[in-house]
């Protein structure tokens, strides 16, 4: 397992965060994910055997978001 924090831009309510988190909950291979509208970032715990770090910001994209890549970790 690793651990991935993305930092993103455009959150700006709480709807924003449920849209997120959905979607990253969605994804096979992500088994943890915590949304912060606060900091605008994101952490999942996920198997690397199943999805990458561009599946993940792919995602937030589609979503209307920016999206960077803070960490992969593990």
């Amino acid at each position: 397992m690793q651990t991935m924090i993305f930092d993103i831009q455009g959150m700006t309510c709480g709807a924003s965060l449920g849209h997120v988190y959905n979607a990253l909950e969605s994804l096979d291979g992500v088994s943890n994910t915590e949304v912060s509208l606060r900091r605008g970032q994101v952490t999942l715990l996920t198997d690397p055997a199943c999805v990458t770090a561009l599946q993940v910001e792919a995602v937030i994209k589609k979503l209307g978001y920016r999206a960077n890549i803070r960490l992969i970790s593990g």
